[in-house]
């Protein structure tokens, strides 16, 4: 199977940040003094909790959607996305494919909707596909 037919399986987003009461406690201190960013956060939260947005949006995608921090990366991820944080990796049978990179995130301007358009075009761009998750056909005439 090459990437471009492979099916995405599930997407992980890889924060900037460590995770942990340190890593978060770092991550806001660093907000607040403008010296640390990271676009995917702006994404997924606001304040100290989750975008009714991005709650709303993920159930959409149809596959898992995991979020990471730095310090929570398996080796394939690590390997993946290490240099390129914040990022989002569409997770395929043929191995990870880097769908948005920092500098994309960070254009999004911390848009739930502009993520999932972009999201949705780096995958097709990539020739990955969806999941169907459609119904199977069934047989016979329609239920009267």
């Amino acid at each position: 199977m090459t990437p471009s037919t492979a099916v995405i399986r599930r997407l992980v987003g890889v924060y900037h940040a460590d995770g942990g009461l340190r890593g978060e406690l770092t991550y806001l201190i660093g907000k607040l003094r403008g010296t640390t960013e990271c676009a995917l956060c702006d994404i997924t939260h606001r304040g100290l909790g989750r975008k009714r947005e991005w709650r709303e949006f993920v159930p959409t995608l149809g596959v898992p959607v995991h979020l990471v921090h730095l310090n929570e990366r398996n080796a394939d991820i690590r390997a993946a996305s290490e240099g390129r944080t914040p990022c989002l990796l569409a997770v395929t049978d043929a191995g990870s494919v880097l769908l948005l990179r920092p500098d994309e995130l960070a254009a999004l301007d911390g848009s739930v909707s502009r993520f999932a358009e972009r999201a949705r075009a780096a995958a097709e761009a990539a020739g990955l596909r969806w999941p169907d998750t459609r119904p199977a056909p069934t047989s016979g005439p329609p239920p009267a």
